[in-house]
């Protein structure tokens, strides 16, 4: 059975929270771990740990999938809040995440980055992010809806001859959903794009495109949401089973 891990989101202690209240809680998002379980596979939160007692687990994942969540903290990719007080994002998930992003590139493990791990791959990378899109990019259209939230949808174009394009052969663009105010500002060195927002030109799809980190793949939309529903949404099973393959291949 192959194992696949996916990083954590964390709750912070909370005494207003009824349940574990003065606790720091790890969780998995409930569609990506349907998403994440298919057929043949055991997903594996990993835990916040120690990196003496985190290497021994992550030598048993096949693979890694990163998924949404908060904003990346500013600093994290060298930068300072542009709105004083707002978008300050996590920059402790940041570590944790960036810490388990070193380990599967330089171990050459597959990586799909979902949201949050599209940017976390970019800034892995050195690359850096719109803090908030709709104050500067100019032009965009809405990407994120507190209240509509995976409802809210654009169509994508995916560059010819690319990964993308290949997993989707018969598509030039297609709808995805959209649940993000940040976005890719700076590409990360070694990184290319697979598609972009037809709209307003916002990178969508990225993966790695040295010798060594080829299995290094993400998306700006969250394909554990679309599960089930009918088209045009791209079909969100042929992206994991292309990343499963990759697991397999690497055994």
């Amino acid at each position: 059975m192959l194992k696949i891990g996916i990083s954590a989101c964390f709750m912070y202690p909370d005494p207003s929270r009824v349940v574990f209240g003065p606790k720091h809680l790890a969780y998995v998002e409930g569609d990506m771990f349907s998403y994440v379980s298919q057929e043949g596979i055991l997903p594996v939160l990993i835990p916040d740990l120690p990196v003496h007692k985190l290497t021994g687990i992550l030598a048993e994942l096949d693979g890694f999938v990163f998924q949404g969540g908060t904003d990346l903290a500013p600093q994290s990719y060298g930068e300072e809040p542009i709105v004083s007080g707002k978008w300050l994002g996590d920059p402790y998930r940041d570590a944790y995440e960036l810490r388990l992003m070193d380990y599967a590139i330089q171990h050459q493990k597959p990586v799909l980055g979902i949201c949050r791990g599209l940017q976390l791959l970019n800034v892995y990378f050195g690359g850096t992010l719109y803090q908030d899109i709709s104050l500067q990019v100019p032009g965009s259209i809405v990407h994120r809806d507190a209240a509509l939230y995976d409802q809210v949808t654009h169509k994508i174009k995916l560059v010819p001859g690319k990964t993308l394009e290949k997993i989707y052969p018969e598509k030039e663009m297609d709808t995805v959903n959209s649940v993000h105010h940040q976005g890719i500002k700076k590409l990360g060195e070694g990184l290319e794009v697979l598609a972009s927002c037809r709209e307003d030109g916002m990178v969508e799809a990225v993966q790695a495109n040295g010798a060594a980190n080829l299995n290094a793949i993400a998306v700006q939309w969250h394909p554990e949401f679309s599960v089930g529903k009918m088209p045009p949404h791209l079909d969100p099973l042929r992206l994991y089973a292309y990343f499963v393959e990759k697991v397999k291949n690497q055994l």
